[in-house]
């Protein structure tokens, strides 16, 4: 009796785990939200060279982090990129 407690202690532990361990792959808005608003800021913004350069760079980074199911990143090199555009 003792050990069919202590398997099903440790399958419970096991899936409170797995389902801890998958919530911070949902972030409040999805990445795909926040490079479409990038996106949608950059073709209307007037940037130097060197700040499209930078800009371009950072959304590659974020489609990237994006692509990889990591949205903080990703929204984060959104964010940078949106700061350079005075968004």
């Amino acid at each position: 009796m003792k050990t069919l407690v202590t398997a099903a202690f440790l399958n419970s532990i096991f899936m409170a785990g797995f389902v801890i361990a998958a919530a911070p792959a949902h972030a409040a808005v999805p990445c795909e939200e926040a490079l479409k608003d990038m996106r949608a800021a950059k073709a209307t913004a007037k940037l130097s060279d060197a700040d499209k350069a930078q800009v371009d760079a950072l959304e590659a980074k974020a489609v990237e982090r994006c692509n990889a199911d990591d949205d903080t990143r990703s929204d984060k090199f959104s964010a940078d990129a949106m700061k350079i555009m005075g968004k």
